[in-house]
């Protein structure tokens, strides 16, 4: 047996623009609902420091842009000076193990609570249709067009924000029928103005967050995360391929350093289901690293890998629960399993930090 047939194309070094990468295992952002009254604590440097490796790209749980544009409690923000200090030594305890940071920053629109909105505040969004799981019943308010401007600023501020506190870069939250899908999907936005009708219209807002951000930070330090397959908050297309294609080419006028696709399989609750679809289409168009997320195991992985239909993959619930994901991988080792009724509590410890290494070989 030759060398090159022990080799794992996980595992293989690659080079996203300026970003020397040991291997292609990403960790995705995830919330963890332990960021109290969205401050980042303590206990989150632990957390990320755990699975970091030298060169391992690590993208942190979404971070609010302000505060009525977070979706549950307990989330980080990255919009006061509070929060920018508080990030500071959890970027520095993944830095001093040679990791990659990214903050994933976030409005999250019409799927934010009322309780985050004070006297009676509406939710905004591209629409007034409320979704029809929410339990309070209250329907957003449309954003008029001459307010879209002040939101594009919110993220601007929050990636300035994020490199003040030490991150690599920012990824832009376009997926999972938060404000950004929300005006990007035609079964949502229901605009007459120039940010809706057309895909190009649909597609206005999300173009501006990201020239808005490489103009702040540059753009080899912006990435953004897409899933115009996926109709989770009740946010779907009618032409997702088109939508999805649209967007990776013109996010090359932009030159940002990766784009972060959500498989077209991938259901919410982390099962796989039957999908027309596919993201090579995507990838073919974009100029920049492709990275790919939605329930990929190791076999998975270093097949998409090497196939070329993705230069990384991220991964989340199986990252969350193996710390050690990578070597876990390099080993072909047996994987820890998660615990879901521990991924949004408050517990500093229990379901965030104890998750075991592993002790002995494969």
């Amino acid at each position: 047996m030759s060398e090159q047939d022990h080799v794992i194309p996980l595992l293989t070094p690659y080079k996203m623009g300026n970003f020397n990468l040991s291997h292609r295992v990403v960790l995705a952002p995830l919330y963890r609902a332990r960021s109290y009254n969205n401050v980042p604590q303590p206990h989150a440097a632990l957390y990320y420091s755990q699975r970091t490796t030298k060169g391992g790209l690590l993208i942190c749980e979404a971070a609010a842009i302000s505060a009525n544009s977070q979706t549950i409690r307990n989330a980080p923000g990255i919009w006061s000076r509070e929060q920018v200090e508080a990030w500071k030594p959890i970027v520095d305890a993944v830095h001093a193990k040679g990791g990659i940071f990214f903050c994933q920053i976030i409005h999250v629109g019409r799927v934010s609570d009322s309780d985050f909105h004070p006297n009676g505040q509406a939710l905004i969004s591209s629409t007034n249709k409320p979704l029809t799981s929410q339990s309070n019943g209250i329907a957003p308010r449309q954003l008029r067009t001459d307010e879209i401007p002040h939101i594009v600023n919110e993220f601007r501020i929050a990636a300035r924000n994020a490199m003040e506190a030490g991150f690599d870069g920012v990824e832009i939250h376009g997926a999972h029928g938060f404000l950004i899908d929300q005006f990007m999907k035609d079964k949502v936005n229901d605009r007459t103005d120039k940010y809706g009708g057309s895909l190009e219209n649909r597609c206005r807002f999300a173009e501006e967050v990201v020239e808005a951000v490489v103009q702040e930070i540059g753009s080899e330090r912006v990435g953004i995360r897409l899933s115009p397959f996926s109709d989770y908050n009740e946010c779907v297309d009618s032409n997702p391929e088109a939508l999805g294609i649209y967007m990776a080419e013109s996010l090359n006028k932009y030159g940002v350093v990766y784009c972060h696709m959500v498989e077209p399989r991938w259901d919410i609750s982390g099962k796989n289901v039957e999908s027309p679809y596919s993201l090579v289409p995507m990838k073919k168009v974009f100029k920049g690293t492709f990275i790919v997320a939605g329930g990929y195991d190791r076999e998975e992985g270093n097949k998409v890998i090497a196939e070329n239909k993705a230069n990384l993959v991220a991964y989340g619930r199986v990252f969350l629960a193996n710390p050690d994901l990578p070597k876990r991988f390099e080993l072909d080792a047996p994987l820890n399993k998660y615990n879901r009724d521990t991924f949004y509590t408050t517990d500093p410890v229990i379901g965030y930090t104890d998750y075991p290494f592993f002790e002995g070989s494969a």
